[in-house]
């Protein structure tokens, strides 16, 4: 039995030529293929409810980022696959917190989105080493017991929910009432507690752990 996708992309050209590569897939086939968000929400009300969404984040009437957060309120179980030209840290942040549980580049060779299905399905998640992977590799372990292990200050909590947002470092400073010099000891402390080496990899522990802004 093959993995039902839902292609939610307002390129044609580009969702028509991603459903073809699938089609090679052994595991998984397209069902149905929508404009944006609003077109999805009426195909799933239509349809069987596909097991992943593979989501383009840039498109109008009802973009990527709300399309994720109204599929984690409404249809938890299904599997989203952010799409995305860009590899920004912000973007992947945002969409982790609207409930992606993958995110690959469009430019990705078939090989590597064949893949990154199967790991998706398999483990329940899939992103590129840029996107911290050893932070995602831990995330069934138990929160709470996550957090009593790492002696992290209560300036460092608040500045982990503040990693999850949208804002900058100058800015995080500013929200903090300290320092560009603070904020940036508040990250290398944390970097090493932790073992992370980037900001999503910050922002992904505090979701993780409900750290959130």
């Amino acid at each position: 039995m093959k993995h039902t996708i839902a292609i939610v992309d307002d390129h044609l050209l580009i969702a028509n030529a991603l459903s073809n590569t699938i089609s090679n897939f052994n595991h998984f086939e397209v069902k149905y293929i929508c404009e944006n968000g609003l077109d999805l929400q009426e195909k799933i009300k239509g349809n069987s409810m596909p097991k992943i969404v593979l989501l383009d984040i840039s498109m109008p009437v009802m973009d990527g980022f709300e399309t994720a957060k109204w599929l984690k309120e409404n249809h938890p179980d299904i599997l989203i696959m952010a799409l995305s030209m860009q590899d920004d840290d912000q973007s992947l942040i945002k969409m982790i917190k609207n409930g992606a549980k993958g995110y690959m580049l469009k430019n990705v060779h078939p090989n590597e989105l064949e893949i990154a299905l199967n790991n998706l399905v398999e483990k329940g998640y899939f992103f590129p080493e840029w996107a911290a992977s050893k932070v995602f590799t831990s995330l069934s372990e138990n929160t709470n017991e996550t957090v009593s292990k790492i002696n992290i200050s209560d300036r460092e909590k608040e500045f982990l929910k503040f990693s999850t947002s949208e804002m900058n470092y100058k800015q995080i400073a500013e929200k903090m009432f300290c320092s560009p010099r603070t904020i940036e000891n508040y990250r290398d402390s944390l970097f090493e507690k932790l073992e992370l080496k980037s900001r999503v990899g910050l922002a992904v522990y505090a979701l993780k752990n409900g750290f959130s802004e």
